[in-house]
């Protein structure tokens, strides 16, 4: 994996806040970024329609089963979640529970501004950077390929860039 200029500034957050928020453009690394760097936390994706459903049929109930050091995914599927986050880490009073993450809208950030305002830490998560790809990557191929992809990993055949979002 290439490491991301913010893991740092993640790290560091989640020594501060309650809730670390990464968004940005769809395919620009944040699941990618957030299951590497961080093993010791639960993954739970909400485009898995089950994990979805769990949470918006019992939103306490889901906490109750992720209640510390988890990663939710796809957050901005479910942002009524937000509330319910705020009343368990106004509970709990600790740092890093968790992180979220989900592509940059405006309603989203809307929702996580007025709902979890001063518990969360919010950081944009853009595609590679010319210094992010410098010496991990063939860059020398030539700028404008870099800048033709606009930093955006490589798609695969399969369909998945093998990056996450």
């Amino acid at each position: 994996m290439i490491s991301r200029s913010v893991e740092g500034k993640v790290k560091y957050y989640l020594k501060k806040y309650p809730i670390v928020t990464i968004t940005g453009p769809r395919q620009s690394g944040k699941t990618t970024l957030l299951r590497h760097s961080f093993p010791s936390y639960r993954y739970i994706s909400f485009e898995d329609p089950d994990n979805l459903l769990l949470a918006k049929e019992d939103p306490r109930l889901f906490l109750k089963q992720y209640d510390n050091r988890v990663i939710i995914d796809e957050a901005q599927r479910f942002p009524e979640l937000f509330s319910y986050l705020q009343t368990r880490v106004d509970n709990e009073g600790k740092e890093g529970m968790y992180i979220l993450s989900g592509s940059h809208n405006f309603l989203l950030m809307e929702r996580i501004s007025q709902t979890l305002a001063g518990r969360t830490a919010i950081i944009k998560l853009l595609p590679f950077s010319y210094l992010e790809l410098k010496g991990k990557v063939n860059v020398n191929t030539g700028i404008d390929e870099l800048i033709h992809t606009g930093g955006y990993p490589r798609r695969n055949r399969g369909g998945s860039s093998g990056s996450g979002r």
